[in-house]
């Protein structure tokens, strides 16, 4: 059915409007829930695909998996159903772009930048904390909408990792969803951790490593890791050190630079353990930037200088928050000079006028 679906037809009470794009295993449409009367996006697995068992399950996985979740940054499952032999998904529609759109058009901000990273990072983490891991984290499944609230989709590679319940025996203690076989290896090349290039066992670790290429690429425009070929491609990822963050972009602050080194490290020891605290460094980050321009908001001088073009050249992000760090340490010094000159003139005070009263009285004496 996936290829002969027409706008008008129906698949159940979903009235088929436009079609929106197409994936590796299905079809997404623009449809019209005629029940709740509301527009939703409907994923239908492909004809040719439908007999292939693995696929089918994958798709099944996918919506299982996502509609155990429940946060903004998430696409919200409606249903999963069949009609006619093919499967579907019903999610909620996205008006926005994917983050591989919004970064071709460009115009990218540091702060929507980290905002982006930031919103992503909760989304992963709201998944962790169920006990999924992503394990396809990269741009295209990244949706901007169009008030900037960041949504993550396609949890079809997702996978229940194993979790421990205090209160389950431990016969119970182990939840898995579709295991994949070991040795297998899935996901998209460019953005696998080493571990997932190895087909190895996966921990929600992955998720970070593979979010911190997507964020280099975000901050920078290039990806860390390059090659001709998947197989160059894997090798790179499991052996070379991408470039700096700051090399390719210096006016990027270092504390964002040493963030995104510690998220590609290609030990899992040696990155974040939780994407939890990832975010709340990215987001203290963005906090110190925000003060910081607080501080170095232009002076009505300025802005008439800037409006008649009198103004000299403007200072990178990196020249602000260095002129900031000099101007408080100058303020510390002369507050530092002050207070000492008021104890030493307070103490000279004291040992000149302060036994006044005693050496007159032993005088009169």
């Amino acid at each position: 059915m996936g290829e002969g679906i027409k706008v008008g037809s129906s698949i159940g009470h979903y009235r088929i409007v436009s079609r929106i794009g197409a994936g590796g295993m299905g079809e997404v449409y623009l449809a019209q829930d005629t029940r709740l009367d509301r527009q939703v996006a409907l994923k239908v697995l492909l004809d040719e695909v439908a007999g292939d068992e693995e696929r089918v399950r994958r798709f099944v996985q996918e919506a299982k998996a996502a509609s155990a979740l429940n946060h903004p940054n998430i696409l919200t499952v409606f249903e999963i159903g069949m009609f006619e032999g093919s499967h579907y998904i019903a999610t909620e529609f996205i008006k926005g772009v994917t983050l591989r759109e919004r970064m071709r058009i460009g115009g990218l901000g540091l702060d929507e930048a980290l905002g982006i990273a930031i919103q992503t990072a909760a989304a992963l983490g709201a998944a962790h904390e169920a006990g999924i891991i992503h394990r396809d984290i990269k741009p295209d499944n990244i949706i901007i909408r169009d008030d900037g609230l960041v949504k993550v989709l396609d949890f079809g590679l997702a996978k229940l990792t194993e979790k421990l319940d205090a209160n389950s025996d431990s016969e119970d203690a182990t939840k898995t969803l579709f295991n994949t076989q070991p040795g297998v290896v899935m996901g998209t090349v460019a953005y696998m951790s080493p571990e997932q290039a190895r087909g190895q066992k996966l921990d929600p670790r992955s998720d970070i490593f593979s979010l911190g290429i997507v964020m280099y690429e975000l901050f920078t425009g290039k990806r860390p890791f390059e090659g001709e070929s998947s197989a160059d491609l894997i090798s790179a990822i499991l052996k070379d050190e991408p470039p700096s963050l700051r090399q390719l972009a210096p006016d990027l602050p270092r504390q964002l630079e040493r963030i995104v080194d510690k998220v590609l490290r290609k030990d899992c020891e040696n990155r974040y353990q939780h994407v939890k605290d990832l975010e709340i460094d990215l987001g203290d980050l963005r906090d110190e930037l925000k003060f910081e321009a607080k501080l170095n908001k232009p002076t009505e001088q300025t802005m008439v200088a800037q409006q008649t073009g009198t103004e000299g050249p403007r200072p990178t992000l990196t020249e602000s928050i260095s002129t900031t760090r000099r101007f408080t340490l100058l303020h510390a010094i002369i507050f530092g000079l002050v207070a000492a000159g008021l104890i030493v003139g307070a103490w000279f005070f004291r040992a000149s006028f302060g036994d006044g009263p005693k050496r007159r009285k032993y005088q009169n004496d």
